[in-house]
């Protein structure tokens, strides 16, 4: 089922379908020697030796990359260092609280955070350099994306332009709320937040197998913000229906075809599992027996 429904992305590596590591043609961009502000790209990593290259290289134009690693226990922090990345680790303690603890590390003026399933295209790179370079209107920038799953570029399901947390930001200027997962942001500065035009790509999974693990993973995290809301199984299947709805119907995911129900789909069972596991924490059930199960008759 896999191998039909979930074709392998487009290698971006070396600007072209294949491996092997060599400079991606991203970082031969010339920058002027002085007066520039200089850019830290940042991404956040564990255990993702399968991206972290990809996504290293879509950012070696930058005046400094670095990956701060929570312990993989693969061969992440080797394959980043070899590309020319600053690998600190930070110990996992939420997202949020990881992201903040990152900005600490980052040396220069302006940051601009990646993930390690998004890569830099061209076309954002030329303006993030441009931004930096002139007089910016803002401390802060969203960065629209754009996805690729089973096959597809994403259109629908609420997936473009997909922003997340400001991505591109003078350092100082904005800050990570401490949620385990899904964190929001602050502003410390009076600008209003601006918005870039030019895409991110962004490769969320791998495959089926990649999209039940994440849900899996976040909604254990989740769980965690739910602590002052009352909850019960009704209201995890609830809540976990609107969220199929929401996605495949008015963020119009049946437009991505087989693609926009898997995403809805997932989105109801991140959501429901992740009010269920929240129930599951605030009941007091018996533990299994630890006797045999008797058939019946004996």
């Amino acid at each position: 089922m896999l191998t039909l429904l979930c074709r392998p992305a487009p290698d971006i590596r070396n600007g072209q379908a294949g491996g092997g590591r060599v400079k991606h043609p991203l970082a031969a961009t010339s920058r002027p020697a002085e007066g520039m502000p200089k850019i830290t790209a940042y991404i956040i990593a564990f255990n993702e030796a399968a991206k972290i290259e990809a996504a290293v290289s879509s950012v070696l134009w930058a005046d400094e990359v670095l990956v701060a690693d929570s312990s993989s226990t693969d061969n992440t922090a080797a394959l980043a260092t070899a590309l020319g990345a600053r690998v600190v680790q930070v110990p996992f303690h939420g997202f949020g609280d990881l992201r903040n603890r990152t900005l600490g590390h980052c040396t220069h003026e302006w940051i601009f955070s990646l993930d390690s399933d998004e890569r830099c295209t061209a076309e954002a790179r030329d303006e993030i350099l441009a931004t930096v370079a002139g007089e910016p209107a803002h401390d802060a920038y969203l960065v629209p994306r754009r996805s690729y799953m089973m096959g597809r570029w994403i259109t629908g399901s609420g997936w473009y332009p997909n922003y997340r947390q400001p991505q591109l930001f003078r350092k100082g200027a904005m800050r990570y709320t401490l949620d385990p997962v899904h964190e929001g942001y602050e502003l410390l500065t009076a600008k209003p937040v601006g918005h870039l035009e030019q895409a991110i790509h962004q490769f969320p999974f791998r495959n089926l197998d990649e999209v039940i693990r994440k849900m899996n993973r976040y909604s254990t995290l989740g769980a965690a913000k739910l602590t002052k809301k009352r909850v019960s199984m009704a209201s995890a299947f609830g809540h976990g229906l609107w969220a199929f709805i929401k996605h495949y119907i008015f963020k119009r995911g049946f437009k991505d075809g087989w693609a926009g129900f898997v995403i809805a789909f997932g989105n109801f069972e991140g959501t429901f599992y992740r009010y269920a596991k929240r129930y599951e924490e605030t009941q007091n059930w018996e533990p299994p027996p630890s006797e045999k199960l008797k058939r019946p008759g004996m």
